[in-house]
């Protein structure tokens, strides 16, 4: 069994929906603008999905209820950020006992807040592991799931085949997610490699409406384009 057959075998057992391989160096100079000298001896990497369960995305339809919102903070975001943590540093474990250089990154972090933005991408690792496109509400929209998926990245130098196939957007005219958006903050064009998140989306929107909910005491927490789009419906 191949090391990588291995650790998708340990996915399977640990509820892990997508393990895939990520060709990173086509990409090295937009990720190093954010995270420096991290990725110079990661050539690839893994990219792991965990997928949302439907009945707790569902919540948002009644966000104003108190105790969806709870709902959705705790099993969309909290747990499952900590199963994706948890099952990185067991397979970063697996990796370096095989003498490989690896480093596992948190599937939620801030490193920069002026630009709100992680050391790495984790939808664009998908993205290059084959697992989707890049949706106009910038997440990866995967053809079974949509944007319901969450994900994080171990970086290495194992020498995983990488996957070839990167899918086309399949967004097209739809705009839902652009509606639904109360902050206004999804600008309604298609992802276009190498242009900037700006042109697609005002996170400063986003940050602004997330302090208008704390100052009306509520959760920050929002979802409304992950559960307005269609993909993620069927």
């Amino acid at each position: 069994m191949s090391l990588l057959e291995r650790i998708k075998e340990l996915g399977d057992i640990h509820g892990i929906d997508f393990i895939g391989v990520a060709g990173i160096s086509q990409v090295s100079n937009e990720i190093r603008e954010i995270s420096g000298s991290l990725l110079y001896d990661y050539p690839r990497a893994l990219s792991i999905g965990i997928v949302l369960q439907k009945s707790i995305v569902d919540l948002l339809k009644d966000r104003d209820i108190y105790e969806n919102v709870l709902q959705y903070q705790t099993h969309a975001y909290d747990v499952i950020n900590n199963r994706l943590d948890n099952f990185a540093s067991i397979v970063s474990s697996v990796i370096q006992r095989e003498g490989y250089k690896v480093m596992p990154l948190p599937a939620a972090e801030r490193i920069d807040s002026n630009r709100v933005c992680a050391s790495i991408s984790h939808k664009l690792t998908a993205r290059l592991a084959g697992f989707g496109w890049i949706g106009k509400n910038c997440l990866l929209i995967n053809l079974d799931h949509g944007p319901r998926v969450r994900w994080t990245t171990v970086l290495t130098d194992a020498p995983f085949e990488e996957n070839k196939e990167i899918l086309e957007s399949r967004c097209g005219s739809c705009n839902e997610c652009v509606k639904i958006c109360p902050a206004q903050a999804i600008l309604g064009r298609n992802y276009v490699e190498h242009e900037p998140r700006d042109v697609r989306l005002d996170v400063r929107k986003c940050e602004e409406y997330f302090h208008e909910l704390k100052e009306e005491d509520k959760l920050e927490i929002c979802g409304m384009c992950l559960c307005a789009c269609p993909f993620g419906k069927k």
